[in-house]
């Protein structure tokens, strides 16, 4: 009853709205400029380039220009190798079932790789989920651009997005101190619990994307990436029965997503149209992500779907369809992991206790 409670109950705000309305900004500009120059194919890289403008949320401008900036570079750096690994899959001849292990093995390495890195630079978000998502939806798109204009947009909206969260500083009431606190080094517990979680991860989004891939060659279910991203949720809490909670409330903001969503489809958007529904969404996310995470995921899904339907438009069915069917593999999964230390501490107690475990 605790954990449905904690569904329906709304933290109280902390400013959450500035946040909302920079992250809103960094993705509307640049893939609005696109849908006016007329290149959607390009889409994608700026919706991931816009990932930058999440980070530093409540931080004083200068620490927040620069936790964006390493941010930004590592969400380049997963850019470059998602669209040079589409590339060698493309062009290495690989069947489209090699191709697709071989996208979920990379993945699962950028999982473990990238959760490390936040963890020991001590950024939030923590975790990897957006970095999975972005090579792994980058990574499936089997025709890109040249890679030079991929790069320049990615580049362009993480630059913009750097301004965005400078931009209060041009009133003089909302600056903030330029200064800079002292950098706090990790102590070894610290390290081990960065490369413990990390294991974690890799884990996690390893067996979630190997699962997803098997039943969806059985089912004919695509999208197996939105299986790895949902794994990872539940390992982000402070507490096992947090991290549970979450990957619970994944799955119910997700079919809520996806009744939002469907409802924006019988709409019929148009591109421009499109572009405003992803702001808003984006907007929608971060004003309750800090706040109730059901009521995030609400906005989360059709952001997510509707900036996969811009770049690579499919039957919106198909897409529900195996939204929810990829986030209940990686839910499932995610929650596993996050209760095997416990199930195994607790049979290990009984065994050397003498007990036979049941």
């Amino acid at each position: 009853m605790k954990l449905l409670a904690e569904m329906f109950t709304l933290a109280p705000p902390n400013k959450d709205h500035h946040v909302a309305v920079r992250c809103a900004v960094g993705v509307f500009v640049p893939l609005i400029t696109l849908v006016l120059l007329g290149r959607l194919d390009l889409a994608i890289f700026a919706s991931f380039g816009a990932f930058t403008g999440i980070y530093g949320r409540g931080e004083l401008h200068r620490k927040r220009f620069f936790i964006q900036v390493r941010a930004g570079a590592l969400m380049l750096l997963v850019i470059l190798l998602a669209t040079v690994t589409a590339r060698v899959v493309h062009a290495g001849g690989l069947s489209h079932e090699a191709g697709i292990w071989l996208q979920v093995l990379a993945t699962t390495l950028v999982a473990g790789g990238c959760s490390l890195v936040i963890a020991r630079w001590r950024h939030r978000p923590a975790g990897s989920l957006f970095h999975i998502f972005a090579f792994a939806a980058i990574a499936s798109i089997p025709n890109q651009p040249p890679l030079w204009q991929c790069l320049l947009v990615s580049v362009v909206t993480t630059l913009f997005c750097l301004a965005v969260g400078l931009s209060s500083r041009v009133l003089r009431s909302h600056r903030t101190p330029w200064e800079m606190p002292p950098p706090v080094r990790l102590t070894a517990e610290e390290k081990r619990a960065a490369r413990l979680e990390a294991g974690g991860y890799l884990v996690a989004a390893g067996l979630a994307g190997t699962l997803a891939t098997l039943v969806g060659q059985l089912l004919g279910f695509g999208h197996n990436y939105w299986a790895m991203v949902a794994a990872v949720v539940p390992l982000v809490g402070r507490t096992t029965r947090h991290r549970i909670a979450r990957g619970i409330q994944r799955i119910i903001g997700t079919v809520l997503g996806l009744i939002l969503l469907a409802g924006i489809l019988l709409l019929q958007p148009v591109p421009w149209q499109t572009v405003l529904v992803i702001a808003v969404c984006q907007f929608g996310a971060e004003l309750f992500i800090a706040r109730n995470y059901v009521l995030a995921q609400v906005f989360v899904t059709p952001l997510a779907l509707t900036s996969t339907l811009l770049v690579s438009p499919a039957a919106p069915g198909i897409l529900l369809r195996d939204r929810i069917v990829e986030t209940v593999i990686g839910a499932a999964v995610g929650i596993g992991v996050v209760l095997a230390p416990a199930v195994w501490s607790r049979l290990s107690q009984r065994t050397s206790a003498g007990v036979p475990a049941r």
